[in-house]
């Protein structure tokens, strides 16, 4: 895996989204992997809160038996903070401000989440 690769990816998503003010992918434990954020925000705080959001989310998708968590959104009164699945050992947080187009963001994410998937399996060429 390389962290170089992991951070090209999701800068390049805040590049092609207007809204996008960070990101970052972590382990499902907390674990920082890579990040894209700005001083403001400590990206290490902000991959063990997106687990423990994620942790709680897939938990809440499985007991009301709606199917596998695809993501999380946490609506802010500055903007998004948009948790993802990768896989089953990873997350994609994207924060966002109130420009932030929720729905290109989905669309957006779906072959980022293989490709950083890829990534993190050591799949990738």
């Amino acid at each position: 895996m390389s962290q170089e690769a992991l951070v090209a990816e999701i800068r390049g998503l805040r590049e092609r989204l207007p809204g996008i003010t960070d990101a970052a992918v972590a382990a499902v434990d907390g674990l920082l992997v890579a990040a894209d954020t700005a001083a403001e925000v400590d990206p290490e705080s902000l991959a063990a809160l997106a687990a423990a959001s994620l942790g709680l989310a897939r938990r809440t998708a499985t007991v009301s038996g709606r199917g596998p968590l695809r993501r999380t959104v946490t609506y802010c009164a500055g903007g998004y903070a948009v948790i993802y699945a990768v896989g089953d050992t990873a997350l994609l947080t994207v924060l966002g401000d109130e420009g932030l187009d929720l729905g290109r963001l989905h669309l957006e994410t779906g072959a980022l989440i293989e490709r950083l998937n890829d990534l993190l399996c050591g799949r990738a060429t």
